[in-house]
This record gives C-alpha cells, structure tokens and sequence, in this order.
C-alpha cells in the first residue's frame, strides 16, 4: 500500500460516515431539502454550513503551507471563467440531484446503506460518464 492509498481510505470512510450521518444518503431527506415551497427540510442546510465552517478554517491555513501533506504541490483550478461547459454541467448535476436525491458521494456511500436503490444510480453515473468521455474523444 502507498502512503497515499490509507490516507485516502481513511479520509474516503469518514466522508462517507459524515454524509450517511448527515442524512445526505437519504434520498427523501435531499429531496425535501430541495423543496423550498412544500414540506421543507432544513437540515441538510446544517450539514451544509457545517462543511463550509470546516473548509474556511482549512482554507486559512492553505497559503501558509509549501505543499499539502500528501503530495509535492497542491491541486488548484488554474481557471475563474464560466464557460457553457460548465454552466450545463452544473444544470444537469443540480437536475439529477433533484431528480435522484443523490449526488456522487452520497451515491457511492447509500451503496453500504441501500445497494440496491443506489446501485442504479451509481451505474447511471458512471454510464453518463463514459457518455461524456466518448464524445469528448470524437470531438477532439
């Protein structure tokens, strides 16, 4: 095993448990998250804000650090602009996440919950992902 691969797993679990504690496995929860103008749920809104409270606390220590622990340097977007791509990547990712109460993560992780129901997202996933990379391939 590499120093990266436990690291990874470790990490990888705990996300996983954060999101199946958070109630972000849970199809129901997200969608009444999402329902703004019914019954709406407002605790994925805490597990939300909890997140960013985390991340805004790791982001002070970011520009102080020559490399992250990990690897030799860090991984930063390199681009600011909003391109089409990206606009209908969001849109088809917020849709599918109304449509399916899941997005990646929580997919993976409701597989240890509810394999049957997630298995049919998670392979919806990555089927449109193969889509994606197979035109990607023909275009270029």
């Amino acid at each position: 095993m590499s120093r990266i691969t436990i690291p990874s797993l470790i990490s990888g679990t705990l996300f996983g448990a954060g999101l199946a504690l958070g109630g972000m496995t849970n199809p129901a929860r997200v969608r009444g998250f999402l329902d703004i103008f019914g019954a709406w749920d407002p605790t994925l809104a805490f597990v939300m804000g909890g997140a960013v409270i985390v991340m805004a606390i790791a982001w002070r220590f970011v520009p102080r650090m020559a490399a992250p622990l990990l690897d030799e340097h860090f991984h930063l977007p390199t681009r600011s602009d909003l391109t089409p791509r990206l606009i209908g990547g969001a849109a088809l990712f917020g849709i599918g996440w109304g449509v399916a109460g899941l997005c990646p993560g929580p997919g993976i992780a409701a597989l240890v919950i509810e394999p049957a129901s997630a298995a049919i997202f998670v392979a919806a996933m990555f089927a449109g992902m193969a889509l994606v990379r197979l035109f990607e391939g023909a275009g270029a």
